[in-house]
């Protein structure tokens, strides 16, 4: 029985079998796709591991500082705008502070992703430990504005 396109003469075929070839190929190309790094554009921050216990009745209310961006690029701590330098000096005093404040960020809806990349790097520089992320309840349902 002769193979597609060739002869069925009694002649070896003289051409060469590429379908192994394209099989290796292949695996190899599957093997550098899945070993590339996805491109991440992430600041990474530590957060604190969980803590189960009571807080001591000294810190039930604790004082805590508030960090919005706004849609105008202002930055407001405890509803005040203060610029960059500010915000350095404003965390460097907190960080003194005993027991530490709990410092939470939440940027407006339309506030600029590049402005809140720039907050976010300087608060992890200056060491802040107790740091959280609210109003995100706000967002839950992509596509919305909060209003």
């Amino acid at each position: 029985m002769a193979m597609s396109g060739g002869k069925d003469d009694g002649e070896p075929m003289m051409e060469m079998n590429t379908t192994p070839l394209i099989d290796v190929m292949l695996v190899l190309l599957i093997m550098f796709i899945i070993t590339i790094p996805v491109a991440t554009h992430s600041v990474d921050i530590d957060l604190p591991a969980p803590n189960n216990e009571p807080p001591p009745p000294d810190q039930i209310d604790p004082i805590k500082n508030k960090i919005v961006l706004t849609q105008a690029n202002e930055i407001l701590w405890n509803g005040t705008p203060i610029d960059q330098g500010e915000l350095v000096r404003n965390l460097e005093i907190t960080k003194d502070i005993d027991p530490e404040p709990e410092l939470q960020f939440e940027p407006e809806a339309s506030a600029s992703y590049d402005l809140s990349a720039r907050v976010l790097n300087i608060i992890k520089i200056s060491g802040v430990t107790k740091f959280g992320f609210v109003g995100n309840e706000k967002y839950r349902s992509f596509g919305t504005q909060a209003e």
